[in-house]
């Protein structure tokens, strides 16, 4: 029996007792029953019969919620030579039930071999090879044959699940982690990992240069991180699940998956965060976003496995970002998004579905586009105003005026209330001596943020310069009353009250 089911059915040995005597079969189609018990025991009286089935039922139930099944129908088949000698047929005309699990339990008595078999073919919808032995028995070749190739069934099933975990040897994996710590000691050296211009000059993602044209923007932050503590987290994680994930699709597939996945979780950054971020978080949920993708392609062996583990992983990662501020948690499901899509367009090793396969790329491609123009056209300078001024000031030190003014309009005329702009702006025009368009820009950033004490200090300089003392002397005050450890303000305010100029 155990043969047939194995070799001809398609089911899975789960469990043997040493002595071959209880084995317990998975089918992994679902269909029929999903679990059978086999168990070779003489049965004497009925009482030892109940308490196996209440034990088997409530075993049943326990792989119930390990398969993560909702209800659970099995089919537990005593071999005897004989039925009990008491009152049995109440155990086996109604099923046993444990929460969501049923047994259907079914004493095969040898004694009256072929009624029984064929009631047992009918239970089962399955029609069975054996026969029952002639009178001198079967040859113990015999039965080491049988024995042999029942097992051999079994093991080939489970070898071949086992490569299912092993189609490649970590590479790319110990590349990323690699790269994004030559870039971490890098930043460090050069001003900080924590410096915004020097996570912008390395690659961060800021929408105001994306919409630019730095598109490479979307992949550079998979392997930049900010602070020390951002990198060990993310580069753990990816030495733990990235190698996993490596290992089950392979190297080639990895890395499609790991860079789209990194690039999906940048996109969805670029769509909803104005923020400076970088990191290899949405990549790294891409990684759980492809083990999800193996749980659809192998649902029983991921929750026999890993399924649940993944599962309580990703919500408490997401839980967690959700709770603590500055945590990108767009990026993250985006990458989770994008490794499920990017598994999907791949598929797994050794194994083809190029329906399947074409329906995620064409899915996906589309999804991408549609995104990447819904981006580009509503997302354009939707920023934070302090990085915009702080990225004009970069360019102004680097000599790039156009570049900067450029940048501050654009800013500006999406998102008018933006005082740092404005204020970038007024420094601009009066470095080139443009005074009257200085003039209006500082009072357009002190008219969005009347607390600016640099636009009041600026403005009241652009006021002296042309000869405004009256005007200029308010500003001063005010400038030097909201930052009164700032030297400058301090100054220009006794320099003009010692020349007596002004209106205070």
């Amino acid at each position: 029996m155990l043969k047939e089911l194995t070799v001809r059915y398609g089911y899975r040995m789960v469990t043997l007792t040493e002595k071959h005597e209880e084995i317990w079969l998975e089918n992994s189609s679902g269909e029929g029953y999903p679990i059978i018990r086999l168990m070779r025991v003489d049965l004497d009286w009925s009482n030892w019969l109940k308490r196996d089935v209440e034990r088997t039922a409530l075993n049943g139930e326990q792989i119930r919620k390990q398969l993560i099944r909702r209800p659970l129908k099995m089919l537990n088949i005593y071999v005897t030579s004989f039925a009990p000698v008491d009152d049995y047929e109440y155990l086996i005309t109604s099923p046993a039930i444990n929460n969501k699990t049923t047994v259907h339990t079914y004493i095969m008595d040898t004694s009256q071999y072929e009624d029984k078999s064929r009631e047992l073919e009918h239970l089962l919808d399955k029609q069975f090879l054996f026969k029952i032995p002639d009178a001198e028995g079967m040859e113990e070749g015999q039965i080491a044959y049988l024995k042999q190739t029942a097992l051999s069934a079994s093991v080939q099933r489970t070898k071949e699940e086992q490569q299912l975990f092993s189609a490649g040897k970590p590479f790319f994996t110990y590349v990323f982690i690699v790269l994004q710590v030559a870039i971490f000691l890098l930043m460090e050296l050069k001003g900080g990992s924590t410096n915004s211009a020097t996570l912008i000059e390395f690659g961060a993602k800021y929408n105001p240069l994306i919409l630019q044209g730095e598109w490479w923007r979307f992949f550079t932050p998979i392997i930049i991180h900010i602070g020390f503590l951002h990198l060990l987290m993310n580069t753990l994680s990816l030495y733990f699940l990235g190698a996993e994930v490596e290992r089950i699709y392979g190297r080639m597939r990895f890395l499609i998956l790991y860079l789209f996945a990194g690039f999906a979780g940048v996109l969805a950054s670029f769509l909803t965060n104005s923020n400076l971020s970088a990191g290899a978080s949405g990549a790294i949920f891409g990684c759980f976003g492809a083990l999800l993708y193996f749980g659809i392609a192998h649902p029983k062996l991921f929750f026999r496995t890993m399924g649940m583990n993944v599962i309580i992983l990703i919500l408490f990662n997401l839980g967690f970002g959700f709770s603590v501020e500055g945590i990108d948690n767009a990026g993250h499901i985006g990458g989770l998004i994008g490794g499920f899509l990017a598994a999907g367009i791949v598929h797994l090793p050794k194994s083809k579905k190029p329906v399947r396969q074409f329906v995620f790329a064409i899915a996906t491609a589309s999804l991408t586009y549609w995104l990447l123009q819904m981006g580009y056209s509503s997302v354009a300078l939707d920023g934070n105003d302090n990085e915009t001024a702080r990225l004009a000031q970069k360019y102004l030190d680097e000599d790039k005026e156009e570049k900067a003014e450029d940048l501050l309009k654009q800013y500006i005329a999406k998102r008018p209330d933006a005082p740092y702009s404005f204020f970038m702006l007024g420094n601009l025009e009066s470095s080139r001596g443009n005074l009257e368009s200085a003039e209006n820009y500082y009072l357009q950033s002190i008219s969005l943020n009347p607390n600016f004490p640099a636009s009041h200090f600026n403005l009241a300089l652009v006021y002296m310069d042309t000869g405004q003392s009256d005007k200029a002397g308010p500003h001063a005050k005010k400038a030097a009353q909201l930052s009164p450890d700032e030297y400058r303000y301090q100054k220009l305010l006794d320099e003009m009250r010692q020349r007596g100029v002004g209106s205070f």
